[in-house]
């Protein structure tokens, strides 16, 4: 079974920068596939990043440019590196981990029910940027 951490969120001015951690631990297997989503206040969760151990990376148009996902050799941390934060960026951010879809190496929850292919997730971690 897989378990996710995360740390590292807080309270920062506008055009400042965080890292968020997720230390991850269970069945290397079950998280072939992670992510970072967040919530923020009054809207739906959103996917932030995603990685994948075949090395597909993908990013929120929002956040592009500015975030960086990464993960440690040893697979057992995923990094979220926020540069340049706006106020908008405020939000719960959640670590998530998943399997390949249907098996297939490489594939990755997708589309508009990606949510339910990351079986695994952390608790949050609160971001708040302000102006």
């Amino acid at each position: 079974q897989v378990q996710l951490v995360e740390s590292g969120g807080g309270s920062v001015q506008a055009g400042e920068s965080l890292r968020l951690s997720c230390a991850a631990s269970g069945s290397t297997s079950s998280r072939d596939c992670m992510a970072w989503f967040r919530r923020a206040p009054g809207k739906e969760r959103e996917e932030v990043a995603s990685f994948s151990t075949v090395g597909i990376i993908t990013y929120a148009e929002t956040v592009k440019g500015r975030f960086t996902i990464s993960q440690d050799n040893a697979k057992s941390t995923l990094y979220l590196e926020m540069a340049n934060l706006k106020p908008e960026d405020t939000a719960v951010y959640y670590c998530a981990a998943g399997s390949w879809v249907g098996g297939y190496r490489g594939i990755c929850p997708a589309g508009p029910t990606k949510e339910k292919g990351y079986k695994t997730w952390g608790r949050g971690t609160q971001v708040t940027v302000s102006s």
